[in-house]
């Protein structure tokens, strides 16, 4: 069983959890809106996204000072679900279909070259495109148009293309783990799901496995209150409820600046139990099939968390943010889990976030379409 130290030195008072009652490619990226989240503070204070209520003349003073994460802190936890309520006037059945078909195909055309040379560029210093890439998007477009015509649609290569008074927003990543593939390393993905009024309604992710010379595919399917499936059979996420006995899984951007070394210290304060694959989509899919507990990321786009925000919570997991708030798909953080841990996680990636919130660090929705209508 693999384990995970979490190291602390420091005092920790439970009477601090008590309180009284875009494209990468030039074109022109979508501008972000303002988000808000509220509180009532007259009522009970919500931090790290959970709530605890205790009677004033309470005593919630223990004192400890610990080398491993606490296990046994009670939950008291209530987040936000991500999924849609509705999908419209298309039945869910109807989108799951055609994400489904868009995913294939588009993983047929990343199969076709995935044992071939790779013509590759980059749109920075370190962030790779391929030629498979763009064939891939374009193969997807090409379904989903022919299908909802009047549909928006948000691809990483290809930018923001359709009507934007649609209430449904299709976020396609056509290779997520460019860099994987790019290397045949198994670690890549078609990620697709389609928003209603800004809230994931239908989602496929199609993971390549394997190695080269031996390359297979599995297809992790979702639509909100529908459950989660590969191929074609239900999943659930883990039961795990130690920290120490989980595996959890993170990921680091290109830039190299307060978050990244954050999210550095956060590796070092979970390993041993940490990995990183280098693709969100799997590392979502991988909490929703069991065999992760967690993933945590800062500075995703919409096109990475889309898809496996909604498979994850429809496999029973938790989706917020990285400081425990409510979620939405154009957040620049998401922390999943198998719901069991998600409290006990966010008592170290909380804080985290939270100082570099008080850093600077924007935080605030990003690749959104200007004039998309949202319920968020």
């Amino acid at each position: 069983m693999e384990r995970c130290i979490i190291v602390s030195s420091s005092t920790f008072n439970l009477s601090q959890l008590c309180p009284n009652s875009s494209s990468i490619l030039p074109f022109e990226l979508p501008k972000s809106s303002s988000f808000s989240r509220s509180s009532n503070a007259n009522s009970r204070q919500i931090k790290y996204g959970f709530c605890r209520t205790v009677p004033s003349n309470s005593s919630c003073t223990r004192a400890f000072s610990t080398n491993a994460v606490l296990s046994d802190v009670p939950q008291r936890n209530q987040y936000f679900k991500v999924g849609a309520e509705s999908t419209g006037s298309i039945p869910s059945d109807q989108l799951l279909h055609v994400i489904e078909t868009a995913a294939k195909t588009g993983a047929q055309v990343i199969m076709d070259a995935v044992n071939k040379p790779r013509n590759i560029t980059y749109k920075g210093l370190t962030d790779l495109v391929t030629d498979t890439d763009k064939m891939s998007e374009v193969a997807i477009l090409d379904v989903v148009r022919k299908n909802f015509p009047d549909h928006l649609i948000l691809g990483e290569e290809g930018g923001l293309v359709g009507d934007s008074s649609s209430d449904y927003l299709w976020c396609i990543d056509p290779l997520d783990g460019t860099t994987n593939f790019a290397h045949c390393y198994p670690s890549f993905a078609v990620s697709i799901s389609v928003l209603y009024k800004g809230k994931p309604a239908a989602a496929t992710v199609v993971e390549f496995v394997g190695g080269p010379k031996c390359w297979n595919t599995r297809t992790f399917t979702a639509a909100a209150g529908k459950g989660a499936f590969c191929n074609g059979e239900k999943i659930h996420a883990s039961s795990t409820d130690m920290v120490e006995r989980s595996l959890l899984v993170t990921g680091f951007g290109y830039e190299h600046d307060d978050a990244w070394a954050t999210n550095i210290e956060l590796f070092k304060e979970f390993t041993d139990g940490v990995r990183r694959l280098g693709a969100a989509a799997v590392d979502m899919c991988h909490v929703a099939l069991g065999i992760v507990e967690g993933y945590w990321e800062y500075r995703l786009k919409p096109w990475d968390m889309a898809a496996g925000v909604l498979i994850v919570e429809e496999a029973g997991g938790t989706v917020s943010c990285m400081d425990g708030g409510k979620f939405c798909v154009f957040d620049r953080s998401v922390l999943v889990s198998n719901g069991v841990l998600h409290a006990k996680l966010l008592e170290r990636i909380g804080p985290a976030t939270e100082k570099l919130k008080g850093k600077g660090i924007d935080f605030s929705l990003w690749y959104k379409p200007e004039n998309y209508h949202t319920e968020l």
